[in-house]
């Protein structure tokens, strides 16, 4: 399990979080913290493997604690800023203190899932990375992809209820599967498989790679990769 620590000084606010991450697939809450000197302390003793942190903290901005974690023995915990404000020098604060990612409040469910999820295949990653015999710049490629957006906006023509549809038929099939594959498992047509699938690729959420045969064009094949 992925242990977390939510800080967020509104009480309310740490509990949704919490559920959100309660609810995803391999995370768990590891504590609650409602202002920058608790969660230092926080850290310290329970060593979660990823820090939601807000910024508007009681005694000390995010930021703050942002650089005296990456200052201090427990420089390589991971933190995600989540915050509502939307100031650029707060913004270059987070990017500067080696934060994954910066989510502005609000934001769904859905769109939180997405980045722990997206954090938890990277370090799945990183695992893979000390059992090879060799890295490769494919496998550093992998690694520094980009991050799933956090708006989840969908291009024209595409709609929230059949991505989510196509996403579970990726992620049942680990191995990858072709459009049509994809259009039987979800009952839909290849053509709009196609254009779900080809958005997940662009958008760094699946990987597609090409299956060779022995005449015609290779096979697209599709993968969840987020």
């Amino acid at each position: 399990m992925i242990r977390v620590l939510v800080v967020d000084d509104d009480f309310m606010v740490a509990r949704l979080h919490s559920r959100y991450v309660a609810a995803t697939d391999g995370f768990e809450v590891a504590g609650v913290a409602h202002s920058g000197a608790e969660a230092l302390r926080a850290v310290a003793r329970l060593r979660p493997d990823l820090v939601l942190l807000d910024v508007y903290l009681p005694d000390m901005d995010g930021i703050g604690v942002l650089r005296r974690l990456r200052a201090g023995e427990h420089a390589d915990t991971d933190v995600l800023v989540i915050t509502a404000s939307r100031d650029a020098e707060t913004i270059r604060g987070a990017l500067h203190g080696g934060a994954l990612h910066y989510v502005i409040k609000p934001f769904s469910q859905a769109a939180l899932q997405e980045q722990l999820r997206h954090f938890a295949a990277t370090r799945a990653r990183l695992d893979a990375l000390d059992e090879a015999d060799g890295v490769q710049q494919a496998h550093v490629d992998r690694l520094f992809s980009a991050r799933p957006t956090v708006s989840g906006a969908l291009p024209k023509g595409l709609n929230a209820r059949t991505a989510e549809l196509v996403e579970r038929v990726l992620r049942a099939h680990p191995d990858g599967l072709s459009a049509s594959e994809c259009a039987e498992a979800a009952a839909i047509s290849r053509v709009a498989a196609r254009r779900y699938l080809e958005f997940f690729a662009d958008s760094g959420r699946a990987e597609l790679s090409l299956k060779y045969g022995g005449t015609g064009r290779p096979e697209h094949r599709y993968r969840w990769s987020a």
